[in-house]
């Protein structure tokens, strides 16, 4: 699938204030300086469509982007700072939860996780809570190009493994790269493969 227009829609901190055109959401959400923002800007192709920081919580709203005209790329706020206050966090984990379960609309959730590490336990228990509210999720490995390929192989491989220490299959997993542009068309390809199958049905 390829994007060509990619429109800011509006943002909003509860369900109700969403935009009133009704298309699939596919929604993206990772902890701080995960590279959410860079990810978003390198599969539309725009270079500030969702703002960057090296400060953790830029995004405190539930941003929407028309895509195409046809489907919403939803960038959420991220979870796990440790650096804000406890009220902060509070407030960002309603913002989430609140569209995460009331959205009538989304589609899927692509959680990302950085592909340097080990999962986390702030990111298996947001896992948790998604498969025990039946969210469809997806993950995609940011940073793909900071590390060597079998470093980066390796890697994944152990964190694929802990995912299924707990599920009995892999959601989709994707490896991505915001500088070299790895993963834009199997993530885009796999959104279009999704969309037909939701016009067909």
């Amino acid at each position: 699938m390829k994007i060509t227009e990619a429109l800011f829609a509006g943002s909003s901190t509860r369900i109700s204030e969403r935009p009133k055109q009704v298309f699939p959401e596919f929604a993206f959400i990772g902890r701080s300086n995960v590279g959410k923002s860079s990810l978003i800007n390198m599969l539309t192709s725009r270079k500030k469509l969702a703002m960057t920081s090296s400060t953790p919580g830029k995004t405190r709203l539930v941003n929407h982007f028309l895509i195409n005209k046809s489907w919403y790329l939803v960038d959420l706020p991220g979870y796990g700072y440790a650096k804000m206050s406890g009220n902060g966090r509070k407030q960002l984990e309603q913002v989430i939860r609140n569209y995460i379960n009331l959205s009538p609309d989304l589609v899927m959730l692509f959680v990302l996780i950085d592909s340097r590490h080990d999962i986390g336990k702030v990111d298996m228990d947001f896992l948790f809570e998604l498969g025990q509210s039946n969210i469809p999720f997806a993950i995609i490995y940011t940073k793909g190009d900071k590390q060597g390929p079998n470093v980066l192989k390796a890697q994944i491989e152990k964190n694929n493994a802990q995912i299924l220490e707990h599920w009995e299959e892999l959601p989709p997993v994707f490896v991505s790269s915001s500088e070299s542009g790895l993963g834009r068309e199997d993530i885009l390809d796999y959104i279009g493969n999704v969309l037909e199958t939701i016009q067909n049905n």
